[in-house]
């Protein structure tokens, strides 16, 4: 069968409601853009860099509270130092592959200096995972003309998911992975908010995944009679609207590592596992002009929010590996997860009433 998102399976993850698009982007003013770099010649190139763009690009002079969490930190996150200090992130969020983190980096802060944003200094978020047995990573390809190119093409609405974009080259759990997104509804004592989440999936071993808790990689592996390498990473970014504060970022973005664990994640020693959630409910405008007028969501209240987080994540994952298809590059082909023999794993397990 062609690909499809999780629910165009009929396998339905958790018990919130996810939003309209069922995406990141469902939190308002949250963009996303690829530039996805495919083709032989001159060298093998799988690759690409993908842009998640806050309060439609206001991000720059309306700065938002965010927090990060290393569930294994063998990987890269620019930027982390100063959100850690501040709580404070001030640019578009950037993820690409390993050797082009530097590139992107320097094509946000160019960016942001050709637009007049430079009233004081820029440390752009931009992460990353290893893709180099699909790419050439060695060849270099990722410019920063590919970084601006995504940073343009950032839109609201449906987000490609898959081989696109940063998530070009990557491999999760044995089988192609790449770019996932998911939300929720969250319904708490103080109000309703949205939780959005986007992965770029690039972990783990076949035997290990796991969907709605159905040991489906245990099974396609002994069938497959083979084995996968859990060498590998993933990046996950969080969105919400809620008023939250910096240190309830945080507290957000180490939530995703539930979902990870519900999929079959572990945190294996070669692993980057890097998470980092914002929060655009308060407004920080910058240069700041006196005291901001801050509100806080009680945290007797984030309960919600954490299920909503380890439920976006979870199925963030699971639309990068069922939208993800069939890729063939530098060392070898990476097969697409096998959706016919999912759904009947499923069904024997899950058999509808």
């Amino acid at each position: 069968m062609g690909r499809a998102r999780l629910r165009d399976l009929g396998i339905t993850i958790g018990r919130m409601p996810p939003g309209a698009y069922n995406a990141i982007t469902d939190v308002p003013g949250v963009l996303v853009g690829h530039r996805t770099l495919v083709y032989d010649r001159p060298r093998i190139t799988r690759t690409g860099v993908t842009m998640i763009v806050p309060r439609e690009g206001a991000i720059w002079t309306d700065y938002a509270f965010a927090g990060y969490h290393s569930f294994n930190g063998n990987g890269e996150m620019t930027g982390i130092p100063w959100i850690e200090e501040s709580g404070l992130l001030g640019s578009p969020i950037g993820i690409t592959n390993t050797y082009a983190v530097g590139i992107v980096r320097d094509a946000l802060v160019a960016y942001a200096i050709a637009h007049g944003y430079s009233h004081r200094f820029h440390l752009p978020v931009v992460a990353e995972t290893f893709d180099g047995f699909l790419n050439d990573i060695e060849a270099f390809p990722v410019s920063r003309e590919h970084a601006l190119e995504a940073l343009a093409a950032a839109h609201g609405g449906p987000v490609e998911e898959g081989n696109v974009g940063g998530g070009t080259g990557m491999r999760c759990h044995g089988c192609k992975g790449g770019i996932g997104t998911s939300s929720r509804l969250v319904d708490s004592p103080s109000g309703r908010y949205t939780i959005g989440a986007l992965v770029q999936a690039n972990y783990g071993r076949l035997r290990d995944l796991r969907i709605d808790g159905v040991p489906v990689g245990m099974e396609l592996e002994r069938r497959q009679a083979s084995s996968s390498d859990p060498k590998g990473s993933i990046i996950v970014v969080i969105a919400t609207d809620a008023p939250l504060l910096a240190v309830q970022c945080a507290r957000l973005a180490r939530r995703a590592t539930a979902g990870l664990a519900r999929v079959g994640g572990m945190g294996f020693n070669s692993s980057g596992d890097l998470f980092l959630a914002f929060a655009t409910g308060n407004h920080m405008p910058d240069p700041p002009a006196g005291p901001y007028d801050l509100k806080m969501i009680p945290h007797e209240h984030l309960d919600p929010f954490f299920e909503a987080v380890a439920e976006a994540v979870e199925e963030s994952i699971l639309n990068a590996l069922t939208a993800a298809e069939t890729m063939e590059g530098r060392r070898g082909t990476v097969h697409a997860l096998p959706l016919d023999e999912v759904q009947r794993i499923m069904a024997r397990h899950r058999p509808r009433a």
